[in-house]
């Protein structure tokens, strides 16, 4: 049986599409995405998983009405102003993968907060990512490598690589949720979730409970990993 995953990303899917049913705008929807946030966070670092990546904003996203986009961009202050002392007292760390060009300056001014407040604690590990695209991230690294490539001869390995990513300082990816069953990956984590268990659910991301996690986490410790191997 596999142990709890340390590593766990989650496509916060449905937002919109749970406001609509409820009769309201797709805002309450990403606000009350927001303050999932909290209840997931806090369930995923009590059953032990020391990385937990959460897909905020995509390199995509810019395509939406510059309306919503702006609420999303004011969505982290919503969240720190409202978790950041919680977080605090349950020693978990938060940081931010993607790129930080083109964000607005609010935002990355709330993001840094968080994080500086939060640099020291060492329970888990909470990953937003924001403005973050899979491409982009590999496109990225191999800017970053190709900077620093003295020996043109050398050819670099997986392994290598794999300290060029945003994720480098994380362990492996091990388990993908994404909420309101869409079965894509959407230019999440391409490199990481080369052998990462997935999982798929109806339940849209503002519904989704840390009973649910645990159930999934219980879940993904019953399957047979074998990394393309036999067992």
């Amino acid at each position: 049986m596999n142990s709890v995953p340390q590593h766990i990303a989650i496509i916060m899917d449905g937002n919109g599409r749970w406001a609509r049913a409820q009769g309201k705008p797709r805002s309450y929807g990403h606000l009350k995405g927001a303050e999932n946030i909290r209840n997931i966070a806090i369930k995923a670092n009590e059953l032990g998983v020391k990385v937990l990546t959460l897909y905020a904003f995509s390199t995509e996203n810019w395509k939406r009405p510059a309306e919503e986009v702006s609420y999303l961009m004011n969505l982290p202050k919503v969240f720190v102003d409202s978790y950041l002392e919680e977080l605090m007292a349950n020693d978990i760390r938060v940081e931010m993968i993607g790129r930080r060009e083109g964000l607005p300056r609010e935002t990355v001014r709330i993001l840094d907060r968080a994080i500086n407040r939060t640099k020291d604690n060492k329970a888990m590990t909470l990953v937003f990512a924001v403005n973050y695209g899979g491409r982009s991230e590999i496109v990225d690294g191999i800017n970053e490598y190709v900077a620093q490539l003295k020996d043109s001869d050398h050819k670099i390995t997986e392994e290598e690589f794999g300290r060029y990513l945003y994720t480098r300082d994380y362990p492996e990816l091990e388990l993908l949720i994404r909420t309101s069953l869409d079965y894509r990956i959407s230019n999440f984590l391409l490199w990481q979730l080369s052998y990462a268990e997935m999982y798929f659910t109806e339940t849209h991301w503002p519904e989704f409970s840390p009973e649910e996690l645990e159930s999934i986490i219980k879940d993904f410790m019953k399957r047979n990993r074998r990394f393309g191997g036999l067992q």
